[in-house]
């Protein structure tokens, strides 16, 4: 994170930390719900292709779906992480933590 020094009319100056993306390139993330779009229309989820710089207050992100040929531009605030599981969507908290395991009938178990 960078600090800039941002000068008062006194002759102050103010630090002010520079803004940080939350989400990174290559996230999968979809729209919010109520955001000036009907979900229903849009596709599932994005991939974040790059972060862009201020809007306003606001973060930006340029994000692409597989199901479309353009890019859409898309704001911090519009935007949520989706948690792909590598073990499935149906997969238990522990089989997500842990991975699928053996019974006792597993040779690994048994000498």
């Amino acid at each position: 994170m960078t600090a800039t020094r941002i000068s008062q009319r006194n002759g102050r100056s103010i630090r002010r930390e520079a803004a940080t993306h939350i989400f990174k390139v290559g996230q999968t993330v979809r729209v919010k719900d109520g955001f000036l779009v009907v979900p229903s229309k849009l596709p599932d989820t994005y991939r974040i292709t790059a972060t862009l710089p201020l809007r306003g207050n606001v973060l930006q992100y340029r994000i692409r779906s597989d199901d479309e040929r353009h890019e859409r531009v898309a704001t911090e605030d519009s935007l949520e992480l989706v948690n792909l599981s590598p073990a499935g969507s149906g997969a238990t908290l522990i089989e997500r933590t842990f991975g699928h395991g053996h019974g006792p009938n597993d040779e690994r178990l048994t000498s």
